[in-house]
């Protein structure tokens, strides 16, 4: 599992990504961490065959008694499956997700963790006095999904959005905006079916700072990639199933 920190300076940005555990079959995924002194963020910690691969990646950055937080953007298995076995481990953690899918996410197992709900307006998360701000994405491509931003890094985890179809060995970086296109078309155009959320959306995140925008899936967006990823999601017609 490739560990790579993207931000250091008050608190530090981990990105731990693309195990491929088990073949072409199984979806890559990026899971990310922030660190802000003795409390620890892993967001989307993902599925449940991820998670020996993600427990050493994290311990190699943090001892577990400092892993205090967990965020989930939405209910899907790649995001939160491995949930039932991070509550073995974790002894004094909250997992901050959205309030319509706690009767759904706590089916994969929960005991030890404290779910947080999150409200449909967003919120905060509060990291020994980092604030992250939450961010409502709704309907991309989950109805009830949430976004994080960090304001001191400017680095927003966009969950589904700006996700890309490719092989784990690909580039943490979007090298070329325009190839990357064929890569990320298809899974906007089926997997977020509301034109008007998506429009919401992009109205809301144009108004923050960011320079590194980072998917659950695929390659991340920095610099002036971050807005050509806004201007090109922005006139994609979406929903469509061929």
């Amino acid at each position: 599992m490739k560990s790579l920190k993207i931000y250091d300076q008050q608190h530090q940005w981990f990105i731990l990504a693309r195990e491929d555990v088990k073949g072409k079959s199984l979806i890559e995924t990026n899971q990310y961490m922030v660190r802000n002194g003795e409390r620890t963020l892993i967001i989307d910690p993902g599925g449940v065959e991820l998670f020996a691969p993600m427990l050493s990646s994290v311990l190699q950055n943090v001892p577990i008694d400092q892993v205090t937080d967990l965020f989930a953007s939405h209910q899907d298995p790649d995001v939160i499956s491995s949930l039932n076995l991070w509550d073995q481990v974790l002894t004094n953690a909250k997992l901050h997700a959205p309030s319509i899918w706690e009767g759904f996410i706590r089916h994969f197992g929960l005991n030890n963790v404290e779910y947080v709900s999150v409200k449909d307006d967003g919120g905060v998360v509060d990291l020994g006095g980092l604030q992250l701000q939450i961010i409502p994405a709704h309907y991309l491509h989950s109805s009830g999904n949430i976004h994080l931003y960090d304001k001191e890094a400017k680095i927003l985890f966009s969950g589904d959005v700006g996700a890309a179809l490719e092989e784990p060995a690909s580039p943490m970086y979007v090298d070329d905006f325009n190839e990357h296109i064929s890569k990320m078309e298809y899974f906007h155009k089926r997997w977020m079916p509301s034109n008007t959320a998506k429009s919401n959306w992009i109205e809301r995140v144009s108004r923050l700072e960011i320079d590194i925008l980072c998917p659950q899936h695929g390659r991340m967006f920095k610099g002036d990639d971050v807005k050509r990823f806004l201007d090109w999601f922005d006139q994609l017609p979406v929903g469509i199933a061929v």
